[in-house]
């Protein structure tokens, strides 16, 4: 007897199309009809169709990419012979081979998500070398910051003419390199206000990337890049007080996680902003565990008033202020009980980092926030039956431990006493949550 469609359906979804080579028996055997198995089979079809379209974009922006880098390193490696007239036109000719791509593209095969991405990174890099070729023939005068600049406000357009991902990636990477050759090298200057100003400019694409798929590998890639490049030029506001960027750091991480709690409908792998924000928490705590922490981080002569009017302070509260707010909007309405022990984390290790200028407890304080953290998240894991969760919150006290071993001078016995009841606690946990779910299988 046939069974019904929506539980044949169903049952191909959760084998992963594994019993699909098993189709024709479930035919003969009349356990599926001829119905449900072309309905089966077309849409496997689309799934493997879509899959391939995935990698055809992927090998397409890689050749363009490669072909790009190719011409140019052919062009360097004659250049000193070639005349003038000569050069110009091969400084040219990238570019407008790539703009009749991007025009072919738009005009006859605007569907093409492989065509459009390959095209516009093609053109990307065109530019960039039509930039660099045009100012080393004429002796044009400029540096790297001014190349980075021209070049990337050049390339944000093609952003949105072409609806392009890995144009908005590229043009994040260009920002990226443009503000910490700006704010990072010896002789640049110091203030980089304009990377956010540029930052702003793909705001709206990705906001049309969240609102069409944010589950799809482009906001992925995006969300990994965009606190990366955040994180990355944050530091270039280091003057006089650059010990005050720790708080603008731990402010910068709690907002990444507050950010992360939108995004928890996908894979953890695809929400950068959450495991970036975590990780970066736990690390600076793991910082302030240390001992010698207070000799290296906390002034006792400090001009405090003198500080408060800084350009690291102010930049610290507003990011504090602004992650407090996301905070608010992210927990409205919900209850106390989902609440998360890192959600809140960054504001009680900021007030421990300025108790550490006045007492030496801070430390104390720090490490015992730190075991804190680590059992309220196995509390979570075991009561929601994560082993993910779980074993974070175990990795939590064993990099504690780890810690600790290096800063202190406990008997190496009671050392390796600790090391080996830390691994049964990872087996026997484990142990548990694993018995406790075939239990519930069983039932």
């Amino acid at each position: 007897m046939c069974v019904g469609r929506a539980s044949v359906l169903k049952y191909f979804w959760n084998q992963n199309y594994t019993a699909m080579k098993n189709l024709t028996e479930l035919i003969n055997a009349n356990i599926v009809s001829e119905e449900v198995a072309k309905e089966i089979r077309t849409f496997n079809a689309k799934k493997d169709n879509g899959s391939s379209n995935k990698l055809l974009i992927v090998f397409g922006i890689l050749g363009a990419i490669l072909v790009g880098l190719g011409v140019i390193l052919v062009l360097a490696h004659n250049w000193d012979e070639l005349p003038r007239g000569i050069k110009v036109v091969f400084a040219f000719l990238p570019l407008i081979i790539g703009q009749l791509v991007c025009a072919y593209t738009l005009l006859k095969k605007p569907e093409s998500t492989a065509l459009r991405e390959s095209s516009t990174a093609f053109l990307i890099l065109a530019i960039g070398s039509s930039i660099s070729l045009v100012s080393q023939i004429y002796n044009i005068p400029g540096n790297v910051n001014t190349f980075l600049l021209s070049w990337m406000l050049l390339s944000l357009p093609l952003v949105y003419i072409m609806k392009s991902s890995i144009g908005s990636l590229l043009y994040l990477v260009g920002i990226t390199c443009y503000a910490a050759a700006t704010g990072y090298t010896y002789y640049a200057v110091k203030d980089v206000y304009l990377y956010w100003i540029l930052l702003l400019g793909i705001v709206p694409h990705y906001m049309h990337l969240l609102k069409k798929n944010p589950n799809g590998s482009a906001i992925s890639f995006h969300n990994w890049l965009v606190p990366i490049s955040i994180m990355i030029i944050l530091g270039t506001f280091a003057s006089r007080h650059e010990d005050m960027l720790m708080v603008t750091y731990l402010s910068l991480f709690g907002l990444f996680y507050a950010v992360g709690e939108f995004f928890t409908t996908g894979k953890l792998r695809n929400n950068a902003f959450r495991i970036i924000g975590s990780l970066g928490q736990l690390s600076f705590l793991l910082v302030l565990s240390f001992s010698d922490s207070s000799r290296y981080l906390f002034r006792s002569n400090i001009d405090w008033g003198y500080m408060m009017g800084s350009k690291e302070v102010i930049v610290a509260l507003v990011i504090t202020i602004i992650t407090v707010f996301v905070i608010f909007l992210q927990r409205k309405g919900k209850p106390i009980q989902t609440f998360n022990p890192l959600t809140l984390s960054f504001i009680l290790a900021i007030g421990l980092f300025f108790m550490g200028f006045a007492s030496g407890y801070a430390v104390l304080a720090v490490n015992l926030l730190l075991v804190a953290i680590g059992v309220l998240t196995i509390r979570k894991g075991a009561k929601q039956d994560h082993l993910g969760i779980l074993n974070y919150g175990l990795l939590i006290i064993s990099a504690l431990i780890v810690c600790r071993f290096f800063d202190t001078n406990i008997n190496f016995i009671v050392k390796g006493v600790l090391f080996v009841l830390l691994g049964v606690s990872f087996f026997y946990t484990n142990y548990l949550i694993i018995k406790k779910r075939n239990k519930n299988v069983k039932k």
